[in-house]
């Protein structure tokens, strides 16, 4: 199917108010849990450890919704009803994880169980059928680069609202309504309605293609063993989806809590400064995204790749450096984010490729099978991406612990849900939180900075050697592969 105008605009501006919502729920949660919120450190573990097991078992139901997606046929599409359900769930879902009251403890854990595994579920629904429509909206080379480079794009400026806006209006001077508390329930309202308007744009705008009849070129069967064997019949399809995993663990490990609490310990509690430091990585994203199809024309994927890898090992290095070798101070601040700006443009480029080449294995399964089965295959990345965030948070979990984290974020957690009852005046927060942070030892950020650092480094470098070994699908293959299916249509047509 060749990519029209309107399928590409409407498609693409869907994305952008989804990952708004998205990012907050799935990149802000902790932070709002150790700003808001007093837990011990078992009732904190017990925390974390539901998150993990709620990202598992999102990503075991994957695949399984991909394999719906195959058998649903209706009058509005087969991926139109999923995106509307779990837009209006995971909406619901993210307003109540950041209104409520409960102060912690027991009761907070239940809860927050009750909401994460119910976001498993509802956010899959959505996100699975979103990303499914890639490959069903374009199947030319040129078109694909565009499409799915487009959707990063806008999904990226989606998160990007998320992490230029919500740090400085929860923590610090800027907080709506004065704490962290009255701020995270003011954003998890207005996010959500950006969620379902920009979506309702892709409802009512992308024209699919004609759904093809039950046959051999469908998957008729909704069963674990079609999953399973999908996969494993599509040897490109396992290996990209194990370097992928590896990547999104690394690109996670600042952004999953290590970033921000590090900023906040070591350069002061103003939520403005976390999305400075994420700011130039941002718009290093930005560029990658607009400019990745002329770099492609220009580029094959294995010398952008390498590119890419370079960029990353030499910022994480230089974060490193910087962060255990440069006096305190803004200087100190302004060094790291020109650090981070070459890791996340590297991280930015690798997560690109990853997707075209996840999208490729459409095709590699079709010229294997006849069978496209492309609900199955792209429900291999929220699925890697789930269970990558299950390692990631299983590590900050780990950090946290080993470090001494919660000591000090239960101390401002108290502070905040009194500004936030008693009307406190900012002065005298500030001035009570700051005295916290002088009491963390320089020690504890120095810890902080390396595992922020060598972690990613030591998977990317593992996930590159994977996809420069085992991965085959390259331009030329893809191109002959792409032929063939067409002579092989042709001649049953």
């Amino acid at each position: 199917m060749d990519l029209t105008k309107r399928n590409l605009w409407t498609y693409t501006l869907g994305g952008i108010g989804r990952d708004a919502a998205g990012s907050l729920f799935s990149s802000f949660l902790m932070a709002y849990v150790l700003y808001t919120k007093t837990l011990t450190p078992a009732q904190f573990t017990w925390v974390s450890m539901l998150m993990v097991a709620a990202r598992i078992f999102n990503g075991c139901i994957d695949p399984v919704m991909g394999n719906i997606l195959e058998v649903t046929r209706t009058k509005w599409g087969k991926f139109k009803p999923w995106i509307a359900a779990g837009m209006v769930g995971s909406a619901a879902v993210f307003v109540v994880s950041f209104g409520n009251r409960v102060e912690g403890g027991v009761p907070y854990v239940v809860l927050f169980g009750a909401m994460y595994f119910l976001y498993s579920i509802v956010f899959t629904m959505n996100d699975i059928a979103y990303w499914g429509m890639v490959p069903a909206l374009a199947s030319q080379k040129g078109d694909r680069d565009l499409l799915t480079s487009r959707t990063i794009l806008f999904a990226g400026i989606g998160s990007g609202i998320a992490y230029v806006l919500v740090p400085p209006l929860t923590t610090g001077s800027l907080a709506i309504g004065g704490s962290a508390v009255t701020g995270y329930t003011a954003l998890a309202v207005i996010f959500s309605a950006f969620f379902i308007g920009m979506q309702v744009i892709t409802l009512a705008g992308v024209k699919e293609r004609p759904l093809p009849p039950r046959g051999a070129a469908t998957v008729n069967r909704v069963s674990f063993a079609t999953v399973v064997n999908t996969m494993r019949g599509n040897d490109q399809l396992l290996w990209v989806m194990l370097i992928y995993l590896l990547s999104t663990v690394a690109n996670g490990v600042i952004g999953g809590g290590l970033g921000s609490t590090y900023i906040y310990f070591t350069f002061g509690y103003e939520g403005s400064l976390y999305t400075i430091f994420s700011a130039l990585g941002a718009v290093a994203s930005a560029a990658v995204m607009v400019f990745y199809k002329g770099i492609s024309k220009r580029m094959k994927r294995d010398r952008i790749m390498r590119i890419a890898i370079y960029s990353i090992v030499a910022g994480y290095a230089a974060i490193l450096l910087v962060g255990l070798a440069a006096p305190a101070g803004m200087f100190k601040f302004a060094l790291l984010m020109l650090c981070n700006l070459f890791a996340m443009g590297g991280q930015n480029v690798y997560y690109l490729v990853m997707m075209i080449c996840i999208a490729n294995t459409v095709e590699y399964n079709e010229w294997k099978t006849g069978a496209r089965a492309e609900g199955i295959i792209f429900s291999v990345r929220p699925f890697l991406t789930k269970l990558g965030f299950a390692v990631i948070q299983f590590v900050t979990w780990l950090v946290y612990l080993a470090v001494g984290v919660l000591h000090f974020t239960n101390k401002i957690a108290a502070t905040e849900r009194a500004a936030s009852v008693e009307k406190m005046d900012p002065n005298v927060k500030a001035a009570a939180i700051k005295n916290i942070l002088e009491g963390v030892p320089a020690g504890k950020g120095a810890a902080l900075i390396a595992c922020m650092a060598l972690i990613p480094v030591a998977l990317y470098v593992v996930s590159y050697g994977m996809y420069r070994r085992k991965f085959i699908l390259d331009e030329e293959t893809y191109d002959r592969m792409l032929a063939e299916i067409g002579e092989r249509n042709a001649q049953e047509n």
